[in-house]
Order: C-alpha cells, then structure tokens, then sequence
C-alpha cells in the first residue's frame, strides 16, 4: 500500500472510483435515470479538482502500480448534524471492490484519522447509508459509535444515514 495526497491531476481518477463504488454500494437493482444523473453530475474531475483547491480540505489516495484504488477524504470545519459536538468529517471512503479484504479501508481511514489529530480535531464524525450494515460495523470495529440519525438527500428524495463518531482523544 502507498498513500500521498491527491493532486488535482487525480480529479478524473478519483471521479470514476467514486461513480465505481457509489453505484456498487446503493444502487443494487438496476440504474435509472435518477441515480445515474446523480452519480453522473456530482463525481465529475471538476468537481474533485475544486475540492482539492480548497484549503478546508483533506484527500488522501492509495495507489498500487497501475492507478488509485481508493482514498480517504477530511473536511474540517464542516458543521455537524444536530448534536454532535465535531467540526471534522470523514467526508468520503472508497475503496474500488476488488480490493477490499486486504485492510486498505482499515489504513485509509487511519491516515484520515491522523489528518483530523494533526488539525487538532478532538473527535470525527461521519455519516454512511442506514442499510450499509457491512459499512457501519467496519466503522464501530474501528472504534466509531452510532450517534443518530440524519438523511442523505437527492432532489426531493431523503435516504436514511447513521451518524457515526469517533473520539481521538487518547
């Protein structure tokens, strides 16, 4: 495993492992037009390269030998659902699906963690899809603890999410 900070050279990259792995995860019976406008308009390479101009923040990419295979994205001062004391958000981690079980998710999620301690971050929150049970028990094995509960929304349409917190206090 090697990890560095995403260039704005990786926007494309970190755009098709997002599509990859967004319609993996939630989108189980088929793609209609709905989700893939979604997914087709939000994890575009313009998007990724304005966000990896903003100094608020963080993406970490794993690569092997032929490209990114995942990354871990922080955004600090973001502000937090209803009752969660934390500035800092594991916004986003993706891993492609062929290369999960190999502890990649388990290391992006520490190099995050290490991004949010070296800002001062006290504690990290973030927010994964109700249904995600495989997801939510990754995060709760690595010592994050369900919270509440918010929705993820696209257009008129709301999704339940769990909110997860971990302390770094330690």
């Amino acid at each position: 495993m090697s990890f560095r900070p995403a260039a704005r050279s990786d926007s494309s990259s970190l755009a098709a492992i997002s599509i990859e792995v967004w319609i993996g995860t939630y989108i189980r019976n088929g793609v209609n037009g709905f989700f893939a406008d979604y997914a087709l308009s939000t994890f575009t390479a313009d998007r990724f390269e304005a966000l990896l101009g903003d100094p608020g923040e963080s993406v970490i990419v794993s690569e092997n030998r032929d490209g990114i295979d995942g990354f871990v994205r922080v955004t600090r001062d973001r502000a937090a659902p209803e009752g969660v004391a934390s500035d800092t958000e594991i916004t986003t981690l993706y891993v492609q699906p062929r290369h999960k079980g190999r502890g990649l998710g388990k290391a992006l999620l520490a190099e995050g963690i290490a991004i949010a301690r070296a800002r001062g971050a006290t504690s990290v929150w973030l927010t994964t899809n109700s249904e995600n049970t495989d997801a939510i028990g990754f995060y709760q094995s690595q010592g994050f603890r369900v919270v509440g509960r918010t929705h993820f929304r696209i257009g008129d349409e709301a999704y339940p999410n769990e909110i997860l917190l971990c302390d770094l206090a330690a």
